[in-house]
């Protein structure tokens, strides 16, 4: 493994017109997928539970134990993927995640959990899938950043898109996931197929960025030889950023409800929106600094600001000097400027900064796996133990914690890839 090579070619007119098609694609291409998995979170059903457990919490956690599981057998599924094919494997992917929102609209509860748990499954594979066709680019960064805010601004534009199925067209909770699928099914067809004509990499992007290719089991076995402290490090930190997230994000809706907003299905996509907006800006710049190990350092810094800010302003909510939709976006904010770096940048600069022959789905569903089995891991245990909670007290306590956690280990994250590095520059 060497260091990577740097390179002073300029973005030519036609380049900077791929990197645009690509991020604008991918991020429709991903905002749809995504209307096939989240909007069914705004639907409470109020008074159904089972085994003294609700029945909004048991469909949550039987999807993300299907979208957990899905992350770890990525790991080898997507680090060996080829890119004949993706479509295909897409089609199928989602097809059978949609088919199960028709059966969960069909038979009766409590068998929804299993429909929701094959959606989970299937839909965990799409964001390795999605990200293969922009990695290794020069512009990697400003795509990667564009379609990672894409699961910000889709979470409230879906949701927003079922509540108002049911408020405006009195469709029912049962009926709402997969006819919010069906609002989407036009435009994902047609975005799947624009992935498709995304052009490979040019040569200038594979000098700077190092070529990407499958991975197999000894190529595997040999990076974790190699980095294996860091990716741990780096894993506990994403565990607990993915906890802090998919809470956040799976009861967004009762959050919103306990702050007063239970009539207001616009607020979804108003704050996540200007999240989006916000994290875009501010990430897609990475794209202007060239040499990858200064770019990687960056990164860090951002994500340990993100948890900084997370953490001070839920502190400042607790102790009531800052009101609950402030808090609200102060944290969504916080929270996204660490989580995107990670799906979209880190990893991407630490193949391109090591010149590691592989990809980047790889690393992202080692973090992924453990950090949906973080984040499952607290669902069961609230619902086991009975735990009675209200979501924006607990949210925002749970995060002060987190956020301090998170620091200390994208602290120890950046000083032993600065020690790899000066050691292979010797």
């Amino acid at each position: 493994m060497s260091t990577q090579t740097a390179t002073t070619s300029a973005f030519s007119r036609k380049q900077i017109l791929v990197a645009l098609y690509a991020a604008l694609v991918a991020f429709l291409a991903y905002a749809s997928i995504y209307a096939y998995r989240k909007p069914f979170t705004v639907a409470t059903f109020e008074g159904i539970s089972y085994w003294g457990i609700s029945y909004q919490s048991l469909l949550i956690i039987s999807q993300g134990l299907g979208y957990m599981l899905s992350k770890f057998w990525g790991i080898k599924f997507i680090s060996e993927l080829k890119q004949l094919g993706r479509w295909k494997t897409s089609v199928i992917l989602i097809g059978t995640a949609w088919l199960c929102l028709l059966l969960f609209a069909i038979v009766p509860a409590p068998f929804g959990m299993l429909c929701f748990f094959v959606n989970g499954f299937m839909l965990g594979f799409m964001w390795g899938i999605v990200f293969s066709y922009v990695e290794g680019r020069r512009a990697t960064d400003f795509i990667g950043s564009v379609l990672a805010v894409s699961f910000i601004f889709a979470g409230g534009f879906t949701r927003s898109i079922g509540k108002w199925l049911m408020l405006e067209w009195d469709i029912t909770e049962q009926w709402m996931p997969f006819m919010t699928g069906l609002v989407f099914l036009i435009p994902l067809i047609i975005f799947l197929f624009l992935l498709e004509r995304i052009p490979q990499p040019d040569k200038y992007d594979v000098d700077e960025r190092s070529k990407r290719s499958p991975m197999t089991s000894e190529d595997r076995k040999k990076f974790l030889r190699h980095f294996g402290f860091g990716i741990v490090a780096v894993t506990i930190t994403y565990l607990f950023l993915t906890i802090m997230r998919d809470v956040r994000d799976n009861f967004m809706s009762n959050i919103w409800n306990e702050l007063g907003y239970a009539n207001s299905s616009s607020i979804f996509a108003k704050t996540e929106t200007n999240t989006s907006l916000i994290i875009l800006l501010m990430i897609s710049l990475m794209v202007l600094i060239r040499k990858n190990i200064k770019a990687f350092r960056i990164v860090h810094i951002a994500i340990f600001s993100g948890f900084l800010l997370a953490g001070i302003s839920s502190a400042l909510f607790v102790t009531g000097f800052l009101n609950g939709a402030i808090w609200m976006q102060l944290v969504g904010l916080g929270l996204y400027m660490a989580y995107i770096p990670f799906n979209c940048i880190f990893f991407e600069r630490l193949i391109a900064t090591f010149q590691i022959g592989g990809n980047v789905g790889f690393l992202i569903y080692i973090a992924d796996a453990f950090g949906y089995l973080g984040s499952i891991s607290v669902m069961l245990t609230k619902e086991v133990l009975k735990v009675k909670l209200n979501w924006s007290e607990f949210y925002s306590q749970a995060a002060i914690l987190f956020a301090i956690i998170g620091c200390m280990g994208t602290i120890i994250s950046f000083f032993y890839f600065n020690r790899k590095y000066r050691l292979q520059k010797m």
